[in-house]
């Protein structure tokens, strides 16, 4: 089976989006779409497929479409997001979304609610998950290696010097963050979150946030825009009561800690991943692989539902820290343009 696949905004993660699928041995790339023409004939040129300038333009044209990768930017690298994809999941077309699934919650749960109304799968590039190492230390927990879960601590930092609204670092870096702390430890139930500006900033460029889970396990989370490339990307370590997990760097180290003994576990590099670039390839494939199959809407891996989760813990603690409380973020309120 053939998939014909489309890419709307054809800038660099566009153009990751298109790479993967162009070496994909079941993705025709029949159209590319961006409002900038002459990047939407390039790409058309190095890609293959029609040249669109508009989505509502490529919809009109009749072309068929089994796939769509929106990969739009805007405000908070979410802002330009909501209008592609409703147009696209009114149309009944799958769509993989690029994350923050919105920098808006209110949009996020139109998405995903319209993609549940229509039964579309709907995913978005939650592509830390998406790694042989997340995947096996997933099933350590889930078969009971790591016993019941007591912590999680969860470090994600990247050196990103752009100024942009107070909230860039929230809304932009941690959909990653907190998918892959729901991920492994499930549902947060209440957050409470810590501000800093690194100097000569004007954003909030370093935060730590606390969290309790549903099923009571306690975490938390450091992130930064201020780091050095000598930092590391990410760190996550899960804690149960028989034993724990330190995952560096998305996929590079993996390494299983018991509790009653010194032998330790390791791997690195699980199935030849080498390191974070490599993880685009591994989520756009999986989703593919998934609509192949005949995947049901409701079971789609690293869902817009799964990123609007997301999304609204990083809601709850800008929320926290605006009013100096603890947020159950239950009590975060979907409406347009933020929390109240």
């Amino acid at each position: 089976m053939t998939l014909k696949v489309a890419i709307v905004g054809v800038g660099n993660i566009g153009s990751i989006h298109a790479s993967v699928y162009k070496d994909h041995p079941n993705i025709e790339i029949v159209a590319v779409c961006d409002i900038i023409k002459i990047k939407a004939e390039q790409a058309a040129t190095k890609y293959g497929g029609k040249a669109f300038y508009s989505v509502s333009e490529m919809l009109a044209s009749g072309i068929e479409l089994d796939l769509v990768s929106v990969c739009t930017k805007g405000e908070e690298n979410g802002g330009e997001h909501f209008a592609p994809t409703m147009e696209l999941l009114k149309a009944g077309i799958p769509v993989l979304g690029e994350k923050p699934i919105s920098n808006n919650v209110e949009e996020g749960r139109q998405m995903v609610e319209l993609a549940r109304q229509n039964e579309i799968p709907y995913a978005v590039n939650l592509n830390h998950r998406f790694t042989p190492a997340a995947e096996k230390a997933k099933g350590w927990v889930e078969n009971g290696r790591l016993g019941k879960l007591h912590m999680i601590n969860m470090r994600m930092w990247i050196n990103n010097p752009v100024e942009s609204s107070p909230w860039f670092h929230l809304r932009a870096l941690h959909p990653h963050s907190f998918d892959v702390i729901r991920y492994f430890c499930g549902d947060v139930k209440r957050v409470g979150a810590f501000m800093m500006k690194g100097e000569g900033r004007e954003i909030w460029s370093n935060t730590q946030i606390i969290l309790e889970f549903e099923n009571g396990a306690i975490g938390n989370l450091v992130g930064s825009y201020d780091a050095g490339a000598s930092y590391g990307l990410e760190l996550c370590e899960v804690v149960g009561s028989k034993g724990r997990f330190v995952l560096e760097d998305a996929c590079e180290q993996l390494t299983y800690y018991p509790r009653t003994s010194i032998e330790t576990e390791s791997y690195s590099y699980l199935g030849g991943m080498r390191s974070f670039p490599e993880t685009f390839k591994s989520r756009i494939h999986a989703f593919v692989d998934q609509l192949i199959s005949g995947v049901s809407y409701d079971q789609v891996d690293g869902s817009g539902d799964d990123a609007l989760k997301a999304q609204q813990i990083i809601e709850a603690a800008i929320k926290s820290f605006e009013t100096g409380t603890i947020v159950d973020v239950k009590d975060i309120e979907l409406i347009s343009g933020g929390v109240k």
